[in-house]
């Protein structure tokens, strides 16, 4: 939940300094969310490489626990598509921010590199309240609608921020398929995204 703060604090005080006047015209005239996505794409590459335990989870993977990322993307795009019936968003570009599943680092700057700075924002923002809700709600989602539901909510979290709660509230059993629900989802987010943007 800190890590949350932490984006939001950085993200508030980017808004301040743009408003301000503080940021060199350089950094707006160049369009620097591109090199930075750039630069992400770089550091997501490295830390899902270096993970050591992304190997023996690859090699143990069985069909049937692709079905809980499936039907979180599933149930994902089901519901931002029917929720665009009373926004003025089409569904693709409610699908878009979906696509983020919690990870809104990238999923954010993606979306402002396509869409511009607001659908971004709102990227950003639900992405971060869907990964708030997990840690707030899992306990009464493990007990009236089972551990699958806590991890589908969690998105592309449940590798991180909200494995610990899911843990604690489901049990031990479900790690290693939060861990691969989480990998699946994060490695789909690019694709989905740049795919519902380009809509």
């Amino acid at each position: 939940m800190s890590g949350s703060l932490v984006i939001l604090f950085f993200f508030g005080a980017g808004l301040l300094l743009a408003r301000v006047g503080f940021i060199p015209d350089y950094f707006i005239e160049h369009d620097m969310t591109l090199y930075m996505l750039w630069l992400l794409m770089i550091l997501v590459g490295i830390s899902m490489g270096s993970d050591r335990r992304l190997g023996e989870m690859l090699r143990s993977l069985r069909p049937r626990v692709l079905l809980l990322p499936l039907a979180t993307t599933v149930g994902t795009f089901a519901g931002t598509a029917l929720v665009s019936l009373f926004l003025v968003y089409s569904a693709a570009e409610c699908m878009a921010v979906g696509a983020g599943f919690a990870y809104y680092s990238l999923s954010s700057i993606f979306i402002t590199q396509y869409k511009g700075p607001e659908l971004g924002t709102i990227a950003l923002i639900s992405n971060i309240l869907r990964e708030l809700f997990t840690l707030l709600f899992t306990p009464l989602l493990v007990r009236f609608m089972g551990p699958t539901a806590a991890i589908s909510c969690g998105g592309a979290s449940t590798v991180d921020t909200t494995l610990p709660v899911i843990t604690r509230y489901a049990g031990n059993q479900w790690v290693f398929i939060s861990i691969v629900h989480a990998l699946v989802l994060d490695f789909s987010v690019p694709f989905w995204v740049t795919f519902f943007c380009s809509i």
